[in-house]
């Protein structure tokens, strides 16, 4: 794996030794001279669990990149997050989820309480200035000195903002080979955002240590764990569960074992289910959910019901800026940082005229619109990018006939880009994209 330098905001200047389009409008159109499409994804479809998916197309996806948040992981903790579930051909998001039990657990702790609206005052502040710790036995022995941490784990490398999120990030740029699996040995590794913009605000001075708990911290599970997208997260749980296991092998939180509690947010109704559910067990923390669109729909009912909700995959942009009563963290950083590296990696290749087609929620459609706002400022004429959502329905394409159109109007099109933003169900927008003849660049 290579180490790329420190991602940069695009401008059309920095760019014009390999894109010829600044300026002016795209001029590709079918024809004898086309020689097809770049395929592009993102985090929710540059996964084996959806190459798994093209069976029946073998090798479409070869030469398909894409980006997604990703940290270098050592061997060490991949093997002991596969101790927890050993069918994992993915980890995506399972530092974020090992994270954020992390996080909460020592924010817990530093408070002296599990009332989860206590324990979010402390989320931001066991993430900056401090003390840096690595472990759960590192991190709660500083803790019991009377000493603040900073704790930086297996993704969390700078302090969180006061909107609770990552301030930087780093994203992988990962490839499929010919087989319709990650090439791992092509991945790139790129910076994104400011460790600046980490909140000032150390938060409250920690409670007296040393304390007991007659109420043990509870986490409830609200990520996907049925329908179509569920092999996606199978890493996030197996992360989520292999943290409590470690917190409790040392002890647990504030002198009591932490617990754990499944639960399904495949969409919106389930998870309102889930959430009525886990309130009634008295969990304090739900982990999830894992879609953005899902997250966005429940945010007003997490509110009411007084839990944490923090996500280790949602990435929309407008998640942060929603009325959350200072209960919504996610370990995941925000797709405007993705937009922007999605946006240099199309330049880069030198596509003159993109097709961006997302599906039509907080995630999809708000990750193309960002990508749309970054090649314009790259350089790329308006009138050479074409958007197009689809609908989905309990994480599948609704309509199968709305895609075959999509398809149909990309290949008119003829762009020599093309991103698919979605989950599993993507995998139908790019088989229908080959179904109608769109060349794709190997």
């Amino acid at each position: 794996m290579r180490i790329s330098r420190a991602l940069a905001l695009l401008s059309c200047a920095s760019l014009l030794a390999t894109v010829t389009a600044c300026g002016g409008p795209a001029t590709n159109s079918p024809g004898a001279n086309y020689s097809g499409a770049h395929l592009y994804g993102a985090d929710g479809n540059m996964t084996n669990t959806v190459g798994a998916l093209f069976e029946k197309y073998p090798g479409v996806l070869a030469g398909m990149k894409g980006t997604r948040p990703l940290t270098a992981m050592s061997e060490e903790f991949m093997a002991r997050v596969k101790s927890m579930d050993g069918s994992l051909t993915d980890y995506n998001y399972a530092g974020e989820a090992y994270d954020s039990v992390m996080i909460s657990a020592l924010a817990a702790q530093t408070a002296g309480t599990t009332d989860p609206k206590i324990v979010a005052t402390y989320i931001n502040g066991v993430t900056m200035g401090g003390e840096a710790c690595s472990t759960f036995v590192a991190c709660v022995t500083a803790i019991k000195q009377g000493k603040d941490i900073a704790y930086r784990g297996i993704t969390v490398r700078s302090g969180f903002t006061d909107a609770g999120e990552p301030s930087s990030t780093s994203y992988g740029t990962v490839h499929f080979g010919p087989s319709n699996r990650l090439d791992n040995g092509k991945t790139e590794f790129l910076r994104a955002g400011d460790d600046k913009l980490a909140t000032k605000d150390a938060g409250p001075k920690a409670a007296a240590q040393g304390g007991k708990t007659a109420s043990p911290l509870i986490f409830g599970g609200i990520m996907t764990i049925s329908g179509d997208a569920k092999a996606g997260s199978h890493a996030r749980h197996a992360a989520a569960k292999l943290a409590v296991k470690e917190i409790n092998d040392n002890g647990g939180v504030l002198g009591a074992p932490v617990q754990w509690k499944d639960g399904d947010g495949v969409n919106k109704d389930v998870a309102l289910q889930t959430l009525a559910k886990h309130k009634t067990a008295g969990v304090q923390i739900l982990i999830g959910t894992g879609s953005s669109g899902v997250a966005n729909a429940i945010m007003p009912d997490v509110v009411n019901s007084g839990m944490i909700m923090f996500s280790p995959s949602n990435t929309a942009a407008g998640l942060i800026g929603l009325p959350d009563n200072g209960l919504y963290f996610r370990t995941a950083p925000s797709d405007t940082l993705q937009a922007k590296a999605l946006a240099d990696m199309i330049m880069r290749d030198g596509v003159s005229k993109a097709t961006l087609i997302g599906r039509n929620d907080s995630y999809g459609k708000g990750l193309i619109e960002g990508v749309k706002k970054d090649l314009i400022a790259a350089g790329m004429p308006e009138n050479a990018i074409k958007l197009l959502t689809y609908e989905i329905a309990s994480d599948k394409v609704k309509d199968p006939e709305e895609v075959k159109s999509l398809a149909q109007q990309t290949a008119a099109f003829a762009p020599d880009g093309v991103l698919i933003v979605g989950l599993a169900e993507s995998a139908d927008v790019i088989k229908a994209l080959a179904d109608a003849k769109l060349a794709f660049r190997h």
